[in-house]
């Protein structure tokens, strides 16, 4: 059987390998017949298998979004246009694991094309925006902290309920679409793709007396500026040379212990596979229980989640009863009339025989997961007060850990609600679909998790216990205030 899988899984290889790559163009436009070849196959791979495609949205509404925007294609378009409005009818679908992506050609394009873009990194919330960064080095106005008001004439609501039909989320997370916006030059690239990019700006902004004011910036190019001629950066990497004694580092994790305050600060950017997660946690708390540390913060605001495994057995390590990961887990169909568009549909088809078994429902059910109780771990348990830190980036993985805890006595979770849903996702196998006319990808998840069939289907994210919002202020100094907050809760005993 291992014999006839490797050779199997060569040929695939090398048939992908062969394949011939079409003479790209960033300003292609493609015909109005290949537009509507690729969006009835968008829609009919989403009808087919996508496991959650009415979860959130009523199959009539998504069936009205699905035709709406089919007619709407009247002419030919470029490959950005083509793919904002398939980010459009995605967002419906309030599912976060599903999303558009260039094509490999023109994902490359990007990496090395230093397009103008609008220069200002923002912070949004409710009805703010606020300027974390700008490209334009010079710019002595619009610094970090400054309050824009409108931008070309469009104000923070109005420019937030465009765009947030562009971007996805699980469910109804508000915060995890303000966060999107929030990372990053998100918003500058998704403004240009929805509004357009002009050769200059009309920002009115609050200046430091607070007094309405107006100003034109221009759009910001990277092949022009020679002050920043290598690039932008917006975070310093840590000098390793310089780590204090009691900190366990790894790539994308790090541990800092305050023996004097009996404090461990634990930072976790992703739960991915390949970071030597579970190495670190069992260092960590060996080093958390041998200085017998009372307060534990974990940082996972930005931790867009990974392995189902990372996150299970850090949640061991806090957890005080047994738990599942899920309560039901299945995909709708083990396979597809639309595989040739599939990446690795053949390993998928195999890997689902082994995984899944159909039930009386009809679904494709993935039993270990409904069945398996996970059980605290013994050795070197943290039985102190844990304060987890919790944004709208808090997605996926993420969110079963956080989600696991959630209630527990000696857990407080700070911060705003998770992007990644409460109640389930779809996280469990994603494969990715690439449209023969355009080669737009798009992720496609296989199942749906519900985590706990008792929980609230509100479609909410995890909600924290101390809501802790942003202030210009804070912004502007350069403060955070949710790691304050969990400091606070700890000084004050709370």
């Amino acid at each position: 059987m291992l014999k006839f899988l490797s050779v199997f899984f060569i040929a695939v290889f090398l048939i992908s390998c062969s394949a011939t790559k079409k003479d790209f163009s960033p300003d292609r436009k493609f015909s109005n017949a290949d537009l509507k070849e690729d969006f009835r196959i968008f829609r009919s791979v989403l009808e087919e298998l996508h496991p959650s495609l009415y979860w959130y949205t009523s199959k009539d509404s998504i069936d009205y979004y699905f035709d709406r925007e089919n007619g709407l294609l009247v002419d030919s378009l470029t490959e950005p246009a083509f793919r904002t409005t398939l980010m459009y009818m995605i967002s419906k679908i309030n599912c976060g694991h599903t999303a558009v992506k260039y094509s490999k050609q023109y994902s490359r394009y990007l990496d090395t094309s230093r397009l103008r873009t609008f220069p200002l990194s923002l912070k949004l919330w409710q009805d703010t925006m606020v300027v974390t960064a700008n490209l334009n080095r010079r710019d002595s106005l619009l610094t970090r902290g400054t309050v824009l008001k409108s931008i070309n004439g469009f104000t923070q609501p109005q420019l937030r309920d465009s765009i947030f039909n562009f971007v996805v989320t699980d469910g109804y997370s508000l915060s995890g679409k303000y966060q999107t916006l929030s990372t990053g030059f998100t918003f500058a690239n998704l403004y240009k793709n929805i509004f357009g990019l002009t050769d200059s700006f009309h920002i009115r902004y609050l200046d430091s007396a607070g007094t309405e004011d107006e100003i034109h910036i221009p759009a910001y190019d990277f092949k022009n500026d020679t002050m920043n001629r290598w690039g932008f950066t917006l975070h310093r990497m840590p000098d390793r040379k310089r780590k204090p004694p009691e900190l366990v580092f790894f790539s994308n994790s790090n541990l800092q212990l305050d023996t004097s305050g009996s404090t461990a600060y634990m930072g976790l950017s992703t739960f991915d596979r390949g970071n030597h997660l579970k190495k670190f946690f069992k260092k960590s708390f060996k080093e958390i229980s041998s200085n017998h540390i009372k307060h534990l913060v974990i940082d996972v605001r930005s931790n867009g989640g990974g392995d189902a495994g990372n996150s299970t057995m850090l949640t061991r390590y806090l957890i005080d009863h047994k738990f599942k990961l899920a309560d039901s887990l299945y995909a709708i169909r083990k396979h597809s009339a639309y595989h040739k568009y599939i990446g690795k549909s053949g390993m998928y088809d195999v890997l689902m025989s082994f995984i899944s078994r159909k039930r009386a429902d009809g679904k494709y059910h993935f039993g270990y997961f409904e069945r398996h109780y996970f059980y605290p771990k013994t050795k070197n348990h943290f039985d102190g007060d844990a304060y987890i830190l919790i944004g709208g980036n808090s997605f996926s993985a993420t969110t079963l850990f956080t989600g696991a805890l959630k209630g527990q006595k000696n857990v407080t979770l700070i911060g705003e609600e998770t992007g990644g849903g409460f109640y389930g996702n779809t996280a469990w196998i994603i494969q990715e679909v690439t449209l023969p006319n355009t080669n737009i990808r798009f992720t496609l998840p296989r199942f749906r998790l519900v985590i706990d069939k008792d929980r609230e289907k509100n479609g909410r994210g995890v909600m924290p216990d101390v809501m802790t919002l942003p202030t210009t202020e804070a912004i502007r100094r350069g403060i955070d205030f949710k790691s304050a907050k969990a400091r606070e809760l700890i000084e004050t005993g709370k």
